[in-house]
């Protein structure tokens, strides 16, 4: 036999029990051929020294929006004042709508109102964007288009997601740019796998034919889409199936191959923290406000229950301790009515999980789909606005696993920084960018933190037998770093030095 490639000189962590450490990879038709001695007497087409870096197994976002991220709309991150973001939308280019991200409302010296864009929009329809995903600020051209909305022009939820459908269709040809732009940084990042949380419909959908988009763009990272519960529709499938909705052609979950394939099916049941809509069973501190559920519980529940019936594995987008309760209640419904045994159904963000909610996320086999960058960006904020007694229950790890939980690592890029170094140093660290420790009895080992975003990520994708470990056979996807995270005093500054998906170097880093 002779490898197509040889790769020596490395440190690697291999993520796999059996062998947890290789110096030596050996690859052949895209797979991992063997590692050490099963292979360092076999020829190569090629052979790699890598110098002794650190290899592990390519990272997998569990959960991220890459047409969002890679959107091309004025950027006003950071700005703090009115005047600075008027100056930004002044003079926009082009025709038709005027479209920004980055908003953040907390930063502001006051709120950005419909009557300020007015003063920039030379009448044009003006959409800026909240950085949570979860509100925007829109402008009287938007707002007449709107009736029985009442409002200064800033939307959240529901209503932000009735002034988006005016903007959308975004085309074909622009979605496919804006994957190959977020497929580079990903890459650069040492992401091997995204999982594209919420296609087809909803708050993050582009448009009807998003699907399309990744089949034409072929991205050299492999891509799982999730696609938005608001497809589901009535079917005339012979009763004895029990599936009383389905998407087009029945298709659910596994469908597809290596690089592009269904996942799971997305369904938003509360709003976001940064926009105070995620629902809470107590009030965010200070106020009255307990946030919203984001549909009424009769659609949200029979989107679980028809979902779970129809074969998906369901992602469930749940932020605040009052929608956790409704979806646990709901998966126990959808269970208790067909058993499923391995659903893997997952509790995307999985934010406040109160003390009693544990043992029952555990109980239902539930995937905590994390984002530890959360707590790195907005963990100062996130902790005002839960109170000193629910701040420690926020994007949990220790807790989840001691109980056997698995736990996948995710980033919902563009919402917070997308490094998967940045978030397993602070799942191991448990400090805010600001230095504030949130939760620090749920710091987890450097080891537990790399697992979730390589193996538990890989079983979260129903992907664990191709990905998530360098072990002989599976899918040779993998991330050379300059430094082992492991004693290493600045995981998130780790040079990523290359990326390798299916055995091609995807990205190297320029010397």
């Amino acid at each position: 036999m002779r490898l197509d490639l040889k790769l020596t000189g490395c440190r690697a962590l291999t993520m796999d029990p059996a062998r947890p450490a290789a110096h030596t990879i050996g690859i052949w038709q895209g797979r991992i051929a063997g590692l050490d001695e099963q292979v360092e007497d076999l020829p190569a087409t090629e052979t790699v020294d890598l110098g002794n870096a650190v290899v592990l197994p390519g990272f997998i976002d569990a959960h991220t929006h890459l047409a969002w991220n890679g959107r091309r709309t004025i950027d006003v991150t950071g700005l703090t004042t009115v005047a600075q973001v008027l100056a930004r939308l002044a003079g926009a280019p082009g025709e038709g709508w005027i479209e920004a991200s980055g908003y953040d409302r907390r930063l502001m010296d006051s709120p950005l109102t419909a009557a300020d864009l007015d003063r920039v929009s030379g009448g044009r329809p003006v959409y800026v964007a909240d950085i949570s995903g979860h509100a925007c600020v829109v402008n009287s051209p938007v707002l007449d288009q709107l009736p029985g909305i009442t409002s200064d022009g800033w939307l959240t939820e529901n209503e932000q997601l009735t002034a988006r459908s005016l903007r959308l269709p975004y085309s074909l040809d622009e979605i496919t740019a804006e994957l190959h732009t977020s497929a580079r940084q990903v890459l650069s990042e040492g992401v091997t796998m995204c999982a594209e949380a919420g296609i087809g419909a909803g708050l993050i959908a582009s448009s009807p034919l998003e699907a399309a988009a990744y089949q034409r763009a072929r991205l050299p990272i492999r891509v799982q889409l999730m696609v938005s519960a608001h497809v589901l529709h009535e079917v005339a499938a012979d009763p004895a199936d029990g599936i009383p909705r389905a998407i087009d052609l029945g298709l659910h979950t596994g469908f597809g191959d290596d690089m592009l394939s269904l996942g799971a099916m997305k369904l938003w049941t509360d709003g976001g923290m940064i926009a105070r809509t995620a629902a809470l069973t107590e009030p965010y501190a200070g106020t009255a406000n307990t946030g919203q559920l984001a549909e009424s519980e009769e659609f949200m529940r029979a989107a679980i229950v028809d979902g779970h019936h129809a074969g998906w594995q369901l992602a469930i987008h749940a932020i605040g301790d009052r929608a956790i309760d409704f979806t646990l209640d709901a998966v126990a419904e959808a269970q208790r009515q067909r058993p499923r045994a391995d659903a893997r159904h997952r509790i995307e963000h999985c934010g406040l999980v109160r003390p009693d909610q544990l043992d029952r996320i555990a109980a239902l086999g539930l995937i905590p789909v994390v984002q530890p960058t959360f707590l790195w960006s907005y963990g100062d904020d996130y902790s005002e606005i839960m109170g000193e007694e629910r701040a420690p229950w926020m994007y949990r790890g220790r807790s989840f696993l001691d109980r056997g939980i698995t736990v996948a690592g995710s980033s919902d890029r563009p919402v917070a920084d997308g490094a998967p170094l940045r978030a397993i140093e602070f799942m191991v660290r448990r400090r805010s960018s600001g230095g504030r420790a949130v939760g620090p009895d749920e710091a987890i080992t450097v080891e537990e933190a790399i697992r979730a975003y390589t193996l538990g990520s890989a079983h979260a994708c129903r992907k664990e037998h191709v990905l998530g470990s360098l072990t002989p056979g599976k899918l040779a996807d993998l991330v050379v770093l300059g430094d082992d995270p492991r004693t290493s005093g600045s995981i998130a500054e780790i040079p990523v030095l290359a990326t390798m998906v299916g055995g091609s170097f995807t990205f190297q880093r320029s010397s």
